[in-house]
């Protein structure tokens, strides 16, 4: 499928986010351009038929038909790098080869789609594929369970069976505080007993991708062994290469005790696992076995096709090296992506590791919505006067940029939309949603970086000339 650049739409953006559209800019009814009744207003119709939840659709008016590898097509035949990748869940692209093959050749030998409880070839070739990636020392002892393919299921499933092995309750999840602290904050002792465990992320994506520095996490693994704390690694989005490694624990060389894993270990489709130290296994006993059972179980864990799709990805990412190719090319886009804020007012810190990048948008003065300025420190470690996860935007929703754009999340919405014009699909996250995501597929090419940098640099510059810009100031985003 070849590359173009995509020529924008007409229409305006509404208020509440949505697209209004008003055709083509070259002036072309949607039936001239070959656009289906079917496909073309689907835009139009989803407010009246679905939720005023927050998605994708709702803020980029893009109906896909095909996509393959980094591209997707649309209904009007525009073409767009895809630098979100499902929310982390398409390692290795759309449509990746290998994993149709793995796919059909489940479909061809008439294996049931749907087991629940029962070991089949398929399922036995993926958990053979999953150890082989696992640290050492996790790997010698794991054991595997299988769970409802949902985001936070694995990290549930997790933390009922952290408590009936421990006989503690009590669950700590590390924040932006913590990790300015001393790591001993993190087993705090409540009557005597330290917590049941402790679940981190290694890159905080939801807070702004926000890597946890490797020196506080061996400090964290050294006192939850000290103190009999299991440790869980939530790679839900992190896990299968994704910043250069093949788990993001694999940095800082811990071990944890237990690792939460999802959307890209289904290959595209919906999976999700628990792997754990089998000590953990073996303290349960009777009435604690069936009850820690509860909160993974459910009706669609171990798919076939998702297992089968998962098997197929890890081994490819594996063989072909691309957690080494995510880290190299990762390192290339965050130089460039710096030198962005040295040169734009608008752009703040820019963090990340290997392929799951982002690019803090903040106001004039350095917050990202009316929030103290105040810095952030290089490692994404906030200072105590301007936390880069920010403050929850007090007017809620997504802001209108009626005008030029102001707050940070203004201007991420901007820059979002102005890529989009460009044929760039990128999302937002963090509390205050001003971080523009990069979560391309690991199976980017140095050309398609180069295409992608140059179509994200022409939108902050839009933006920013939108905004009368000007020389940032010197503060302590802009110093690396």
């Amino acid at each position: 499928m070849a590359e173009t650049a995509y020529e924008g739409l007409a229409g305006a953006w509404s208020a509440d986010g949505r697209f209004e559209d008003g055709g083509f800019e070259d002036g072309r009814s949607e039936d001239a351009a070959g656009v289906s009744a079917g496909a073309g207003g689907a835009p139009r119709r989803q407010p009246a038929r679905e939720a005023a939840a927050r998605t994708y659709a709702r803020a980029l008016p893009v109906v896909p038909v095909r996509a393959r590898g980094l591209t997707i097509e649309d209904a009007a035949g525009r073409r767009y790098l895809d630098c979100a990748s499902g929310a982390g869940t398409l390692a290795l692209g759309h449509h990746h080869p290998v994993v149709l093959e793995a796919m059909r050749r489940v479909l061809d030998s008439e294996t049931p789609l749907q087991v629940m409880g029962l070991t089949t070839p398929v399922e036995d070739a993926f958990v053979t594929e999953l150890l082989r990636t696992l640290p050492p020392r996790l790997a010698d002892h794991a054991r595997v369970r299988f769970c409802r393919p949902g985001g936070t299921d694995p990290v549930d499933t997790a933390v009922a069976l952290v408590r009936a092995a421990t006989g503690r309750a009590p669950i700590v999840t590390p924040t932006g505080a913590h990790l300015c602290a001393a790591a001993e904050a993190c087993c705090p002792s409540d009557a005597g007993k330290p917590p049941a465990g402790v679940v981190l992320e290694p890159v905080r994506s939801a807070d702004g991708v926000l890597p946890v520095p490797d020196a506080w996490l061996r400090d964290l693994r050294r006192v939850t062994a000290e103190r009999s704390v299991p440790l869980i690694a939530d790679e839900t989005e992190t896990g299968v290469g994704r910043t250069g490694a093949l788990w993001a624990v694999d940095h800082s060389g811990v071990t944890p005790d237990v690792l939460t894993l999802s959307k890209a270990i289904g290959g595209s489709l919906p999976l999700a696992a628990v792997v754990h130290h089998e000590d953990l296994d073996g303290r349960r006993t009777g009435s604690d076995r069936r009850a820690v059972g509860a909160p993974g179980a459910g009706t669609f864990r171990g798919n076939q096709l998702a297992l089968a799709a998962g098997a197929a990805t890890l081994a490819h990412v594996r063989e072909q090296r691309l957690a080494e190719h995510a880290a190299a090319l990762g390192g290339r886009i965050l130089s460039r992506l710096r030198g962005l804020a040295a040169e734009f007012a608008c752009v703040g810190n820019v963090r990340g590791r290997g392929l799951m990048i982002g690019v803090e948008l903040v106001s004039p003065d350095g917050a990202p919505d009316g929030a103290p300025s105040g810095g952030t420190r290089s490692d994404g470690i906030p200072s105590d006067s301007a936390p880069s996860d920010g403050n929850p935007n007090p007017s809620g929703g997504i802001p209108s940029v009626g005008g030029p754009p102001g707050t940070g999340s203004e201007l991420a919405l901007a820059v979002q939309r102005e890529c989009l014009r460009r044929g760039l699909i990128v999302a937002l996250t963090g509390p205050d949603r001003n971080v523009v995501r990069l979560l391309p597929p690991l199976i980017i090419t140095e050309e398609q970086t180069s295409t992608i940098l140059d179509r994200f640099a022409d939108a902050v510059q839009t933006v920013d000339r939108r905004r009368g810009g000007h020389a940032p100031p010197r503060r302590a985003h802009a110093a690396r």
